[in-house]
């Protein structure tokens, strides 16, 4: 009898250390991810469609953002037209912080855009998080766009020694082997076409994993528990985004 108490505490004390394991092995599998940008991050609900593939395939990614309206980083530097990215960037430990320029910044405003992209990627790593610069991509109207987009952020990616995701450049691919798939609302901003490509994209970069599986059905829970669809897409079409994404070979410093 004794020895049956014995193994039962052995056993219950065996079972408490592999649950307190599982959690802080939970923990450390969570993402925290701040997106920081305008409107070509917020269509669609960018942030949020990230965590919903995420959590699909069974990762937590935690996502918040720092979002304006027609906003470059010089802007979130300073503080103005609304923006309060330097105060998040001290709300929490972020594992990774997302910056989204503005998508003439490199054309119209080229050291502005080389001054702020590195004043934000030396303060978030001085906080312990890692940068990453999103490259944006050209409009629907004027594709020659990219190239001046591309190599922007190739050089600004070597010399501040900060991972690239290449959303341009998957957009640029994508509207030449299928032009009949609309990635673009109006002239700039993603459909939820260009959404979606943008979600793999950041999917894979954060993970590593393949996206091929990933519903073409995209859900979160809003206020009162209940289900939101974010994202409808074609099996057809998220099928084709997936292999896009997955034949991709991303140039990573990590």
């Amino acid at each position: 009898m004794k020895i049956d108490i014995k193994i039962k505490k052995t056993i219950y004390i065996i079972a408490i250390h592999m649950l307190f394991g599982l959690s802080i092995q939970a923990q450390q599998d969570t993402l925290k991810v701040l997106f920081v940008g305008n409107s070509f991050t917020y269509f669609y609900n960018l942030p949020q469609v990230v965590s919903s593939m995420a959590k699909s395939q069974g990762v937590v990614i935690e996502t918040r953002q720092s979002t304006v309206g027609g906003s470059g980083l010089d802007q979130h530097w300073n503080g103005e037209k609304g923006t309060r990215t330097r105060v998040l960037l001290d709300s929490t430990d972020w594992d990774y912080v997302v910056f989204n320029n503005h998508s003439l910044s490199t054309i119209d405003a080229p050291d502005d855009f080389y001054e702020y992209s590195v004043k934000f990627a030396n303060l978030v790593r001085a906080k312990g998080g890692e940068p990453v610069f999103m490259m944006t991509w050209a409009y629907k109207s004027n594709p020659l766009m990219q190239t001046t987009i591309t190599d922007a952020y190739e050089k600004l990616s070597k010399e501040s020694a900060t991972d690239l995701v290449p959303c341009g450049l998957l957009f640029e691919k994508a509207r030449n082997k299928r032009p009949d798939l609309n990635l673009f609302f109006d002239d700039k901003h993603p459909s939820y076409n260009g959404t979606y490509l943008l979600g793999l994209t950041f999917y894979k970069y954060f993970t590593g994993n393949k996206t091929s599986g990933i519903s073409n059905r995209l859900t979160t829970k809003d206020s009162n528990g209940e289900k939101l669809y974010l994202i409808f897409m074609l099996q057809e079409d998220a099928a084709f985004l997936q292999q896009l994404v997955d034949d991709y070979h991303f140039k990573t410093l990590k």
